[in-house]
């Protein structure tokens, strides 16, 4: 029986990496279990604003989970300022946790690489609407914050 190979493994191997995603962080532009993100072992130069990167996410509990999402920000310390296209808060990474870049994307049978005019397009009003779409969640932030305090002073959470 062979053993399974983890995704550095399988980027150190061949060097690029075929999987269906799982999760929503990534929609519109990724579906869960339908389509196909085709990712490139991360070379020595650092990663770009917009790049789709494969990173690994190193919790206290050591469980590793692998963390397809994009970068907003490289920080003047060489860290990146991740964000999922579907999420409103990002994370902080460093580059050496960054194991590969999004080269293509396969939906519905039809590849369409990275730098596909239509994609960056995507990538661009996506990116940009983000302060807008923080701005519109915050009401309901703020109502299900409330909730969460009321029903704890009432002893109910």
């Amino acid at each position: 029986m062979s053993e399974m190979l983890s995704f550095d493994e399988v980027l150190e191997r061949d060097g690029k990496l075929v999987f269906t995603n799982k999760g929503v962080s990534m929609m519109p532009l990724l579906r869960a279990d339908r389509d196909l993100m085709v990712i490139d072992r991360k070379g020595p130069e650092p990663c770009k604003v917009n790049d789709a990167v494969l990173f690994k996410r190193c919790p206290p509990s050591g469980k590793v989970a692998y963390v397809l999402h994009r970068v907003l920000r490289v920080n003047p310390d060489g860290t990146y300022y991740i964000v999922g296209d579907n999420c409103l808060d990002g994370e902080t990474v460093r580059d050496e946790n960054v194991i590969g870049v999004l080269s293509a994307v396969v939906r519905d049978g039809k590849t369409i690489p990275v730098n596909d005019p239509f994609y960056r397009l995507y990538v661009e009003c996506w990116a940009a609407r983000l302060p807008l779409r923080r701005a519109c969640a915050l009401p309901r932030r703020f109502a299900s914050r409330c909730k969460h305090g009321l029903l704890r002073v009432l002893g109910k959470e």
